[in-house]
C-alpha cells in the first residue's frame, strides 16, 4: 500500500510541475558564453541563419556577447552603448557582474535583466538585444530596435476635407503613442499580451481606467488569454474570429476598426475598450453597435447642421444601396400593380435579351470583378481598365441588347450608396444582403420581400458585440441615443457617455470645483 501511495503522489507532484497548454519551458542560461552559443545554435538558429548574430566582447576584463536580431538591432544606439562600455577599468570586477552593468554602465533607458533563456530569445526575437555574460547566469535586454516603418500618412478609407492627416502604422509604438498624443490622462492604460505560439504577435489592450467598465476589460483580456493559435500572420481579423463568438459566419461586422488617431480617441472617451495588433494599421474598439458603422469623422469636423445633412445624405445612400434593387424589381417586374400613383413611368421600355434578374445577378457579380481588378490593377493601368469596365462593359453591352439602361442605372446609384458607406465591411455585408432580397423578392415575391427583411432585422436585433445589442440605441430604444444618431449634436450638449458602454463616469462634462 505505501509502494502505491508513493507512486499516486509522485504522479500528483510530477502533474502539478509540468508547464500549463501554452505555456513554454523557463530554460536556465548557462554560465559559460560557449555553452550559451551551443545553446543558441539548438533553440534560436544561430549560425544557420543569417541574421541571428552573436558578437563576444570584453569589457574591463569581463567577457560578455551581444545576442541580437541583424534587421531589428539599432545601430546607432547599440555603438553607444558599446562605446560606454568600452571605458570599464580593467580592475574593476564587481561580485553582481549584471546588476552592476544594468545600474552604472549600459547607457540606455530600457535595461532588464532575466534569468530565462526562453525570456531572453523570446524578447531578442521580438527586437532586443541580450547581453550575457561569462560566469553569470542572467542576461541583460537591452531594448534597442527599430522595425522597418512607413510614414503616418491619412489612410484612404477614412479621408476627411479637414482634420489630422495622420493615421496608424504597422508598427504598434507608433500607434499607441499618436493615441497618447491626444489623451494625456494618466488613467489611460495600454496592457500588452502577446498571442501566438509561434508569432508571439503584440497585443495591446486599451482603456480609460476610470471610465471603462471592468468587467467588460477582464473579459476581453481573458478571451485573449485563451486563444489558442500558431500565430496571427493576418494581425486584428484573424484575432477578431478567435475572440468573438460566430464573427466567422456572421455577414456583419461585430467590432468596427479604424485608421485614425482621433477616431480612436473619441471612442476610448466613450468608454470603449480597443485592441491594438502589432504589423496592423488598423485598430479594433469594441463594443460596437450597427450605428458605429455609418458615422463618420466628416460629420464632426463641421458645424452641427452641416454635420447633420451630411449624415443624413450618408443615411439616404446606405438606405439605397440596401432597398433600392429588391424594392423596384419587386413593383416594376413581380407586381407592376403595387406601382405608386405618378410613378408609372418606372420600368423598361424594352426588354434585354436576359432576364432582368439574372442582368441585376451578372451586374452585380461584375461590380465585385472590377473592384478587385481596380485593387489589384497597377496605378499606371487603372485609367485603361476604367475605360474597359464603361465602354466594352456598359455601353456595349447595352447597345448588344444584353442589359437594358434601367438596370445599370438603378445599380450604379445603389453601388453609390455603398461606396458612401463609412464603413468598408459593413458595405460588403449590406452588398450580400442586397443580392439575397433580390432573389427572395425574384422566387416568392412580395411576401418573400416583406419576410427577408423581417427575417434580417431580427437577425440584427439578436446579435451581440460583448453582450452589448448589435442595434442600440434602435432595439433597445434609447431615446437620448437615438437623437445623437439621427443628429450630430453640439459638442457642449452632449452630457454623458452612451449607457451602451456601462462607463464608470458617465459624466462628459465634469463639474468645476468652486474652490
Amino acid at each position: 500500500m505505501n509502494i502505491w501511495m508513493r507512486r499516486l503522489l509522485t504522479m500528483v507532484f510530477a502533474s502539478k510541475q509540468k508547464p500549463k497548454g501554452g505555456e513554454e519551458k523557463q530554460e536556465k542560461i548557462p554560465d559559460t558564453l560557449e555553452q550559451i552559443e551551443k545553446m543558441l545554435e539548438n533553440e534560436a538558429g544561430l549560425n544557420k541563419s543569417f541574421d541571428v548574430c552573436f558578437r563576444e566582447m570584453t569589457f574591463g576584463g569581463q567577457k560578455t556577447a551581444l545576442f541580437y536580431i541583424n534587421g531589428f538591432a539599432k545601430d546607432d544606439v547599440l555603438t553607444e552603448v558599446i562605446k560606454r562600455l568600452t571605458y570599464v577599468p580593467l580592475d574593476e570586477q564587481p561580485e553582481d557582474v549584471v546588476h552592476h552593468y544594468a545600474d552604472n554602465l549600459v547607457a540606455h533607458i530600457q535595461v532588464q535583466p532575466y534569468k530565462s533563456m526562453t525570456e531572453v530569445i523570446g524578447k531578442v526575437m521580438a527586437g532586443g538585444t541580450a547581453l550575457f555574460f561569462d560566469q553569470a547566469t542572467e542576461a541583460l535586454v537591452i531594448d534597442a530596435k527599430q522595425f522597418p516603418v512607413r510614414s503616418t500618412e491619412e489612410p484612404d478609407l477614412e479621408r476627411v476635407v479637414r482634420g489630422s492627416r495622420d493615421g496608424f502604422v504597422e508598427t504598434l509604438i507608433t500607434n499607441v503613442t499618436l493615441v497618447r498624443r491626444r489623451i494625456r490622462d494618466p488613467g489611460f492604460m495600454t496592457e500588452m499580451m502577446q498571442v501566438g505560439k509561434r508569432t508571439s504577435t503584440d497585443i495591446c489592450v486599451g482603456y480609460i481606467k476610470d471610465i471603462a467598465d471592468p468587467n467588460l476589460i477582464q473579459e476581453i483580456k481573458n478571451k485573449i488569454n485563451s486563444v489558442e493559435l500558431d500565430g496571427l500572420p493576418l494581425a486584428e481579423k484573424q484575432l477578431e474570429e478567435a475572440i468573438i463568438e460566430k464573427s466567422g459566419w456572421s455577414t456583419y461586422p461585430l467590432v468596427r476598426y479604424s485608421e485614425r488617431p482621433d477616431v480612436i480617441s473619441s471612442h476610448l472617451l466613450e468608454g470603449h475598450v480597443i485592441i491594438f495588433v502589432d504589423t496592423s494599421p488598423s485598430v479594433m474598439i469594441m463594443p460596437t453597435t450597427f450605428f458605429h458603422h455609418v458615422q463618420h469623422a466628416e460629420e464632426y469636423r463641421e458645424t452641427p447642421i452641416v454635420g447633420t445633412y451630411l449624415r443624413w445624405v450618408r443615411f439616404i445612400g446606405i438606405w439605397m444601396s440596401l432597398f433600392l434593387l429588391p424594392l423596384w424589381y419587386l413593383i416594376v417586374v413581380v407586381h407592376p400593380e403595387m406601382k405608386p400613383p405618378g410613378l408609372e413611368f418606372l420600368g423598361p421600355n424594352k426588354m434585354g435579351e436576359l432576364s432582368i434578374l439574372t442582368q441585376f445577378i451578372i451586374a452585380e457579380l461584375g461590380l465585385d470583378l472590377m473592384r478587385m481588378a481596380s485593387v489589384h490593377t497597377p496605378s499606371p493601368l487603372a485609367i485603361a481598365m476604367g475605360l474597359v469596365a464603361a465602354i466594352l462593359v456598359g455601353d456595349i453591352a447595352i447597345k448588344a441588347g444584353l442589359f437594358i439602361n434601367e438596370v445599370i442605372l438603378y445599380l450604379a446609384v445603389a453601388s453609390i450608396g455603398l461606396f458612401a458607406t463609412p464603413s468598408y465591411e459593413l458595405s460588403l455585408a449590406n452588398r450580400i444582403q442586397r443580392l439575397i432580397s433580390l432573389i427572395t423578392a425574384a422566387i416568392f415575391g412580395a411576401p418573400g420581400f416583406v419576410i427577408g427583411w423581417t427575417l434580417w432585422l431580427i437577425v440584427l436585433c439578436l446579435q451581440r458585440s460583448y453582450n452589448s445589442p448589435y442595434m442600440w440605441p434602435f432595439i433597445p430604444f434609447n431615446a437620448k441615443g437615438m437623437l445623437a444618431i439621427l443628429l450630430r449634436l453640439p459638442v457642449t450638449s452632449d452630457k454623458k457617455r452612451p449607457s451602451l458602454t456601462r462607463s464608470i463616469d458617465n459624466t462628459r462634462q465634469p463639474q468645476k470645483n468652486p474652490n
